[in-house]
């Protein structure tokens, strides 16, 4: 049910986070005749750079219709995590816990999949054409979409509360399932008064399948940085028209596979240069540039400084 890829792709901006994924935490649940959610979480690095991000996938198959099904997701980051009580114990709601060990920054992935039969309950009859919502609700909308949704504070609220709450067994299925009904209307509370839905225009992200071929672009262009490849060659590797490929990787990433790659071979540049202590010269041959003036004109208009310049400081 739950696949977190593409929704920790959307939230995390530099660097691949292949490999480096400690998870402190997963957990898959089923309230009956509600939702099935899943939570994992894992271990923060400081360095990495998350943009917290929500996303609405709305799978519709007119022949097969038990297949159908409404999907919330979201990645979030700055939480703590108490390795000893599996949630966020009172000294760390207080920050009281700095110097606790069982203290974990953390960052959270979490999914709600709703069925048809369930939100079939919250649609109400009215005469005339049904507003957009309704459509969703009740699976009329005949095309499947992926919204990205933004977290306003009471998304945010209601997230920390699915992460951080102490219920069990029965008192935690009537907490869940009030919190997952708040979740789902504030996330179709986006989507009022939208005549069309302003999804992702690529209908072939839609399909899981084709996201994941995207995602797994952008992961072997990281895997390229001192051995360019054209576009050609990726879109051969992930098995997509190169059509495709472009108009998917900016709509996922907002921006272009040229730029992309152009920025994280300036960020792996100025580690080279900064954090490593090589050369203009060494770091132009790893990165693959022809020669050390190409590689310079490129670096400055990435960050304003000609290399040399960035020894120096």
């Amino acid at each position: 049910m739950h696949n977190s890829t593409d929704i920790l792709a959307l939230a995390y901006k530099h660097t691949p986070m292949q490999g480096q994924m400690v998870q402190l935490q997963e957990r898959v649940q089923q309230i009956p005749g509600s939702v099935q959610y899943t939570i994992n979480r894992y271990r923060r690095n400081p360095q990495w750079n998350i943009e917290d991000t929500g996303m609405m996938v709305y799978h519709y198959q007119k022949s097969e219709t038990n297949q159908n099904y409404l999907e919330l997701r979201f990645c979030v980051s700055g939480n703590v995590y108490c390795r000893k009580k599996e949630t966020e114990c009172d000294m760390c709601q207080f920050g009281a816990s700095k110097g606790c060990l069982e203290r974990v920054d953390s960052v959270d992935v979490i999914s709600f999949k709703f069925s048809p039969a369930h939100l079939s309950q919250f649609v109400k009859p009215r005469k005339g054409n049904a507003v957009l919502t309704d459509d969703i609700l009740n699976f009329e909308h005949r095309s499947s979409f992926t919204k990205i949704l933004p977290l306003c504070g009471k998304i945010r609220m209601v997230l920390e509360g699915v992460l951080n709450h102490t219920y069990s067994d029965s008192l935690e299925n009537i907490y869940i399932n009030a919190q997952t009904q708040m979740l789902l209307l504030y996330s179709l509370d986006c989507m009022l008064g939208e005549k069309e839905i302003d999804t992702v225009s690529c209908k072939f992200l839609a399909n899981e399948l084709d996201r994941e071929k995207i995602i797994k672009a952008r992961e072997i262009l990281l895997q390229h940085i001192g051995e360019p490849i054209t576009i050609k060659e990726l879109s051969r590797k992930v098995a997509i028209n190169e059509c495709y490929l472009k108009k998917g990787f900016k709509e996922l990433f907002g921006t272009t596979i040229f730029d992309f790659y152009q920025s994280q071979r300036m960020e792996h540049a100025k580690y080279l240069l900064y954090e490593k202590g090589l050369s203009v010269t060494e770091v132009s041959m790893l990165l693959g540039y022809s020669s050390i003036s190409h590689f310079s004109t490129a670096f400055k208009k990435h960050t304003g400084l000609k290399p040399c310049e960035l020894l120096f400081r």
